[in-house]
């Protein structure tokens, strides 16, 4: 495998995670939101990955048919169909008749977690790009 191939898979990996924490962040910053343009509750949404083509299953990789491995990227951002939170509140303007509020499905614990998990994610592809930046270098001075 090239080292330019490995820092494209370590960059593809770096998009997707920016594209996951921007979810996430957008998620955090609607939580609270109980009218979007179509009216309803603002709906958390949840990032897809998927291996980019030709990339081997796992078995491959074992037996060492990596050379089409290409990385990561993002194939869609889904919306949760998890139902929304209930909550009684008659006075607040988005009141049902009965009095109780569809609030949205963010629930920002989770919210976190995931964006500690995608920080760490992140973490581990600069680091492995850093890690092939050096060899790199290091593979350039043999040549001196």
């Amino acid at each position: 495998m090239s080292f330019l191939r490995t820092m494209s898979i370590s960059g593809s990996g770096l998009t997707a995670q920016r594209v996951r924490m921007d979810t996430i962040a957008q998620n955090i910053a609607n939580a609270s939101v109980t009218r979007t343009a179509n009216g309803t509750p603002y709906r958390r949404r949840v990032v897809v990955f998927e291996t980019r083509d030709d990339a081997p299953d796992f078995a491959g990789l074992l037996n060492k048919e990596y050379e089409n491995v290409k990385g990561v990227e993002v194939t869609a951002i889904l919306e949760d169909p998890s139902p929304f939170k209930r909550v009684y509140d008659p006075e607040h303007p988005d009141a049902d008749p009965e009095g109780y509020v569809n609030l949205p499905n963010v629930d920002t614990t989770k919210e976190i977690i995931d964006m500690m998990s995608a920080t760490r994610a992140y973490e581990a592809n600069v680091t492995a790009f850093n890690a092939s930046k050096s060899m790199a270098l290091k593979a350039l001075e043999i040549g001196r």
